[in-house]
């Protein structure tokens, strides 16, 4: 019988035998053999594959799915097609009713005809005076469809003030007591047409 102990020389034949039977059961695909106590290398002319007798981890794949990026050619043709089916749609005014996002008085507003707007600031305009609001972020329908190939016009309705507003300060044991009344100057804008382009270039 074998010792419990194996000589160097055991390790070897074993190793050799095994290497042996792998090469008769996969002549055309295996060519080398690297067998280690924790890892398996196998070497071809096709394959190059890592077994490691460890968990899969993050550290051994990412955790997020590979992103494949879209092919340049099918996706100019789909940018192609969405630009003729919404030149057909505003050719024969199938759109429906129009909003649009503006940037306006360093805020953004989603509008569309016949609202009104109040901001709390100072326009040069006077009440009466149209206006065109130039800064347009999006033009949509029932789902947004077109860029910023639109003119978005409003008139200024009214110029008044805000509700005053109190602002108290006061420290108490300390004689100290501030009040200061706040009023914010406002403007109510009346958005009158949402127009668009007759076609997308």
């Amino acid at each position: 019988p074998l010792p419990m102990r194996r000589s160097p020389q055991h390790r070897r034949l074993a190793q050799q035998c095994f290497l042996l039977c792998l090469q008769l059961l996969l002549p055309s695909l295996l060519s080398v053999f690297c067998i280690s106590s924790r890892y398996l290398f196998v070497t071809s002319a096709f394959y190059f594959i890592i077994y490691r007798l460890v968990a899969k981890t993050s550290l051994s794949s990412p955790p997020w799915p590979e992103v494949k990026l879209p092919d340049p050619v099918e996706e100019a043709k789909y940018h192609a097609e969405v630009v003729q089916k919404v030149n057909e749609m505003i050719a024969t005014g199938q759109y429906g009713r129009l909003f649009a996002v503006v940037h306006f008085a360093s805020k953004q507003w989603k509008v569309t005809s016949e609202d009104l707007i109040m901001m709390d600031n100072v326009l040069e305009a006077e009440c009466g005076d149209r206006i065109r609001m130039e800064k347009v972020k999006c033009l949509g329908s029932a789902a947004p469809v077109l860029k910023d190939l639109v003119r978005v016009e409003a008139t200024v309705i009214e110029k008044t003030e805000s509700w005053p507003k109190i602002n108290m300060r006061f420290q108490k044991r300390r004689n100290y007591q501030r009040k200061r009344i706040i009023v914010n100057p406002q403007t109510v804008l009346r958005i009158n047409t949402i127009d668009i382009f007759p076609s997308l270039s």
